[in-house]
């Protein structure tokens, strides 16, 4: 079996991790990094901590619209179809180098595995619930995180087989958090102390490419009753500049900006924090494993049972709402939502079962 796997960015770093090494192991990969993400803090530092095997190729492909981008992608993926000739495309998660390479597998009638499948926030002004529904639409496969997902897919008639696999991230989590919480260096370097200072990760196009949402993000950080500690994504980092807004984040009282982090210093702060602020569907649920309560910067989630189970508040930018959330006590119970750490196992299974099945 050889399979076409295609990422692009940091959460999709993260899932190939828990799946390519099991991979490799019973099948042939070729694992094509579009260059989505091509910050090194949001690339290259993911496959060094995370032992992803390094690219068998690298497109470059980052940058431009999301239609601009996805063109291009579509454009340097097609010739590979022809010359690694897989048996399946893999695809992870709702990014453009998802829908491009499903697009691809499409067009080229190569079957198509999609991770991750099912996941809806039902917000269709979000590119990530645009190619989130195409790619399961067109997929062969789907492998869902969650039965929620997996019903989501049975409502909407998909025509691919349904499989519920679990959360490859939980994979990760249970391997790695333990390593993350013991590194209290990272809390040290950027002078807070467990469970007294907020941690916050905003990038999505809703909320920083309008000037008028982005104040308003700046206005509620600024807000927030604890310290902060907030990576700035390289895509935020240019819309505060372009916006004049970075100073007045920078100059905040107890708001402390970094560079993009590695996925275990990122971890380590998540670990120690009172709560975490994002639009992040990927931090939502990284949250939820590290037992952090979360707050969305967004009016909807498509990890609704976060929010079910009282992990998870939705405030959008009401900052008297995310000031409210930052003081709930933690929920009592904390279920198992997600899987039990061998997603990545059970997506392998699943692949070679339906090669097996399928015709030669």
């Amino acid at each position: 079996m050889r399979v076409l796997t295609v990422v692009g960015n940091r959460p999709q770093f993260v899932k190939a991790s828990a799946v390519s090494r099991t991979l490799r192991s019973q099948a042939e990969e070729v694992l094509v990094h579009t260059g989505q993400h091509y910050d090194d803090a949001l690339s290259r530092v993911f496959f060094e901590e995370l032992a992803v095997p390094a690219p068998d190729r690298q497109l470059g492909v980052g940058g431009g619209s999301n239609t601009d981008q996805t063109a291009r992608q579509l454009a340097a993926l097609e010739p590979l179809m022809g010359e690694v000739g897989p048996d399946v495309v893999l695809v992870y998660g709702d990014t453009n180098s998802t829908l491009a390479g499903s697009l691809v597998a499409a067009q080229a009638g190569v079957p198509l595995a999609h991770v991750e499948a099912g996941m809806r926030s039902y917000d269709r002004r979000m590119p990530e619930e645009l190619n989130r529904v195409v790619s399961d639409h067109l997929a062969t496969l789907l492998l869902c995180s969650s039965k929620t997902a997996a019903d989501n897919l049975r409502r909407e008639s998909a025509a691919g087989e349904v499989e519920v696999v679990g959360d490859v991230m939980v994979d990760v989590a249970l391997a790695l958090q333990p390593r993350a919480r013991e590194r209290h260096d990272v809390l040290r370097g950027h002078g807070v102390e467990p469970g007294r200072y907020l941690l916050a990760t905003v990038h999505r196009a809703g909320n920083v490419d309008d000037p008028g949402r982005l104040e308003r993000l700046v206005d509620l950080l600024r807000a927030l009753p604890l310290p902060l500690v907030l990576p700035v994504h390289p895509r935020t980092a240019e819309r505060l500049r372009a916006a004049g807004l970075d100073e007045r984040l920078r100059e905040a009282p107890g708001v402390v900006l970094t560079p993009p982090l590695g996925y275990l210093d990122f971890t380590a702060l998540l670990c120690h924090a009172r709560a975490v602020l994002t639009d992040s569907g990927g931090v939502q649920k990284e949250a939820y494993l590290a037992g952090v309560p979360c707050i969305t910067l967004r009016a909807t989630t498509e990890w609704v049972e976060t929010v079910e189970m009282g992990w998870n508040v939705l405030v959008d930018l009401d900052p008297d709402a995310a000031r409210a959330a930052v003081d709930l006590p933690k929920p009592a119970e904390h279920p198992q939502l997600y899987g039990d750490g061998r997603a990545g196992e059970r997506v392998v299974g699943a692949l070679r079962r339906f090669a097996d099945r399928s015709p030669s």
